[in-house]
């Protein structure tokens, strides 16, 4: 599965490739290239509101084959931080999203040492409620995050503390961080697979932020054998072509070939 729900991250992408300032409709392309190119490839693409939804809705942009998710999540950013603050968004609509195509929502949730688990907990069964009510599959994405004073912490205790907090509210899907970023030995990112597996009750996926790309495939291969289902991923798969001159057809050849290469390493993963 892919994701191109990145908003001001993948703002500061761009930023980090042109001088002049990264327009909203210089997003909005990208994401409906990148759905148009790619999700003959893909088995569900996920998408924003903000800047992706409705122009690939509009265009009619997404392969017939690939199911859509729409992400359900309100982002408030920092000085310091993309995303700071996370709230259901209230532009989304379930009911209309699904009459639009959409066959899930998803959620991201920041998981932080220092916050109590109560309105984590409150949102994310808030999130599952909504879901079912509209007849949309539930999926959510806790990443752990540091305390709010930006004192130090420990990532990853964070992803695995989320995923027992969260991991058995009833949401159809879950979407972790690959442990240890994929940076640990394959005997670590297993061990931290296989722990999540416990906690968490329903089938579950990893994401790509913050594993290198060429890393990736062999966390997802790892990921897979110790009981996850696959990838929910953008970053692996675009982020290399993001502002390049040859943007469309870098996402043709290059994007092409990772999301076909992720999805054969699960293929083989899964069927093993």
């Amino acid at each position: 599965m892919l994701a191109v729900d990145q908003r001001e991250a993948l703002r500061a992408m761009f930023a980090a490739r042109q001088p002049e300032p990264v327009t909203d409709a210089q997003l909005t392309a990208f994401k409906v290239d990148a759905a148009r190119t790619l999700s003959p490839y893909a088995s569900a693409i996920l998408i924003d509101k903000q800047f992706g939804w409705d122009a690939v809705i509009a265009d009619n942009t997404v392969d017939p084959s690939c199911a859509l998710i729409a992400a359900a999540d309100a982002f408030t950013p920092s000085a310091t931080e993309f995303v700071a603050d996370v709230a259901i968004d209230a532009e989304v609509d379930p009911a209309t999203v699904r009459k639009e195509g959409a066959k899930a929502l998803k959620l991201l949730v920041l998981y932080r040492p220092d916050e109590a688990p109560e309105p984590r907990i409150a949102m994310v069964t808030d999130f599952v409620a909504r879901c079912r009510e509209a007849g949309l599959v539930s999926i959510i994405e806790p990443v752990s995050r540091g305390p709010r004073d930006g004192g130090a912490y420990d990532h990853e205790a964070g992803i695995h503390a989320a995923a027992r907090e969260l991991g058995a509210l009833g949401a159809d899907l879950y979407k972790s961080e690959v442990p240890t970023h994929g940076k640990g030995t394959a005997d670590e990112i297993t061990a931290g697979c296989a722990s999540l597996s416990s906690v968490i009750s329903s089938p579950w996926v990893v994401l790509s932020s913050g594993v290198p790309a060429e890393v990736f495939p062999e966390a997802v291969r790892l990921a897979c054998r110790a009981g996850a289902s696959g990838f929910l991923a953008g970053r692996a798969v675009w982020a290399s072509v993001v502002g390049s001159p040859t943007m469309a057809d870098d996402l043709r050849t290059i994007s092409v070939d990772r999301l076909r290469r992720l999805a054969d390493v699960v293929d083989d993963a899964v069927s093993r």
